[in-house]
């Protein structure tokens, strides 16, 4: 079987793949086991090579997203392994990382929570950047918990992280970190209404979990039971970051402000979209 850069790109933009050329490179830095800056459009690939590529390419076809395909996929300033059990790293959610970041540098923060942990991208990389800080990831799926803990002895931040598997529904959830406070908690939660997950794309709706999508009927049932929860699980002055689908912000600021937080800042994302909300649980005056 004989495969060249060109025959993948062609292959790739066949089945309407947003970046082929990307995809393409890192395909066939997959098949060679080395790095994409080390692919070139002139590279030779082997029998063997282009058997692997193939493969890939098959699977792709199927709209399976690469990084389900290749296992693993970059996300901030790191590299995290990812199936169908966890929802794929987003640079979209980069803004909330890099935002709690900025907090967590400022405050001298040293613990933090995880209201939906999946592959772990986030509170892993905010562990990662911060060695004094320690975390607690919590989600509803066992097999998304040993990914996030694969990911945690991956980045080497395994033994500051504690995951547990829980329900943010339970009505005794916060009796179960026996009333601990948090400095600061992030969340991406299920945001998508219930009746637009079949307008998804086949690579989100087929290969993402359903339980890390499904928001309820309006979308913000996830963000109703975190504010409820959250002015019991934060310190004071602690602060609690959304990540918020299109056109979501301001609501989710609101359904904060009536739990009785404090709107400190709305973030936008690269495209524009209001993508991070940040509030802050204050004492009364």
């Amino acid at each position: 079987m004989a495969l060249s850069f060109d025959d993948i790109v062609k292959k790739l933009s066949d089945f309407e793949v947003e970046s082929p050329r990307l995809e393409a490179r890192m395909m066939i830095a997959a098949a060679k086991n080395i790095d994409c800056d080390e692919v070139s459009a002139l590279c030779e690939i082997s029998f063997n090579e282009a058997e692997k590529i193939q493969k890939m390419i098959e699977q792709r076809s199927a709209h399976c997203p690469l990084d389900k395909i290749l296992g693993h996929r970059e996300f901030y300033k790191y590299d995290f392994l990812c199936n169908t059990d966890v929802l794929s790293p987003r640079p979209d959610t980069e803004v909330l990382v890099e935002q709690a970041a900025k907090l967590i540098f400022k405050h001298e923060m040293k613990n933090i929570l995880e209201l939906g942990v999946g592959s772990g991208c986030i509170l892993l990389s905010l562990l990662a950047d911060f060695p004094y800080l320690s975390g607690v990831g919590i989600d509803i799926s066992q097999k998304a918990l040993d990914m996030a803990q694969k990911n945690a002895q991956r980045l080497g931040v395994e033994k500051r992280v504690q995951l547990f598997r829980a329900d943010w529904n339970e009505q005794a959830f916060a009796a179960k970190f026996n009333n601990r406070k948090f400095e600061i908690i992030v969340s991406n939660p299920p945001y998508i209404p219930s009746s637009e997950i079949l307008k998804l794309s086949p690579e989100v709706k087929n290969f993402d979990p359903l339980l890390a999508l499904d928001g309820g009927e309006s979308g913000f049932n996830a963000y109703e039971r975190i504010a409820e929860l959250a002015p019991t699980l934060l310190n004071n002055d602690g602060y609690l970051l959304f990540e918020a689908g299109i056109n979501q912000a301001e609501k989710i600021a609101l359904i904060c402000e009536k739990n009785g937080l404090k709107i400190i800042d709305i973030v936008k994302d690269l495209s524009g979209i209001e993508r991070c909300v940040i509030v802050q649980k204050t004492l009364a005056k």
